[in-house]
């Protein structure tokens, strides 16, 4: 599409990596954009769901909107339509890989739709979420999405132990552009999985599917005692 301010869309290309390292540029990163994005894209989202699936309750059309905006899936559109190529990185960033990264991919598109909508309104951010995201509206309703593995690990801690896991950060190393942090889920007070991710987030959930087995498997050992005791 054409920007009627083409600084708009060059804004929403502008890593903060690049700013770090060119400090005399007057530009701002994307981030504020990004977070108007964010905003902009959980509205339409929702609208097109509410509208598209008339007979499905609350709790589906929140699946089906968490998987729309979600990172992988805005990062699988960004490289459809090579997003990533026009980003303004640092030369760590891009040294580490940056431009292909699921997470500054995700950042772009949201920045994208910002700049969208800035430019030319709510009409024309709608447009370019249902052309982009085109696939992944076609596959949502016959989707039957996993369960997010923390979200099935709470369930099953504050039903065992009526109460939440803990995720504790263990260690963070590497440079600022490619960091990998290792948490560790905590639950009863025993250290259930651990796991190690790009951010915190994902490392929670590396460290919440590890641990679901071990829990899984506690959890079917206390039925059978309980089980044997009544027998």
């Amino acid at each position: 599409m054409t920007f009627k301010n083409p600084a708009l869309l060059q804004q929403a290309l502008v890593h903060s990596s690049y700013l770090n390292e060119n400090p005399n540029d007057a530009r701002q990163s994307n981030e504020r954009m990004e977070f108007l994005g964010d905003a902009v894209l959980g509205l339409v989202v929702a609208d097109e769901l509410y509208d598209a699936y008339p007979d499905q309750d609350e709790g589906k059309l929140t699946e089906l909107r968490t998987h729309l905006v979600r990172r992988d899936t805005l990062a699988k559109a960004a490289r459809r339509l090579k997003m990533g190529d026009g980003l303004l990185l640092g030369r760590g960033e891009e040294a580490g890989g940056g431009r292909a990264r699921p997470t500054n991919l995700s950042h772009v598109y949201e920045a994208i739709v910002g700049a969208i909508f800035l430019d030319s309104g709510l009409a024309s951010a709608r447009r370019f979420v249902r052309r982009s995201l085109k696939p992944e509206f076609e596959l949502a309703a016959d989707a039957t999405f996993p369960a997010d593995p923390k979200s099935k690990l709470q369930e099953l801690s504050q039903s065992h132990y009526q109460s939440a896991p803990r995720y504790q950060l263990v260690k963070s190393v590497g440079p600022d552009h490619a960091r990998r942090f290792t948490v560790e889920v905590i639950i009863d007070d025993r250290t259930m999985g651990k796991g190690t991710g790009n951010s915190k987030q994902e490392a929670e959930k590396e460290a919440a599917r590890k641990a679901l087995p071990r829990m899984e498997a506690r959890i079917t050992t206390s039925k059978r005692k309980i089980a044997g005791g009544c027998i």
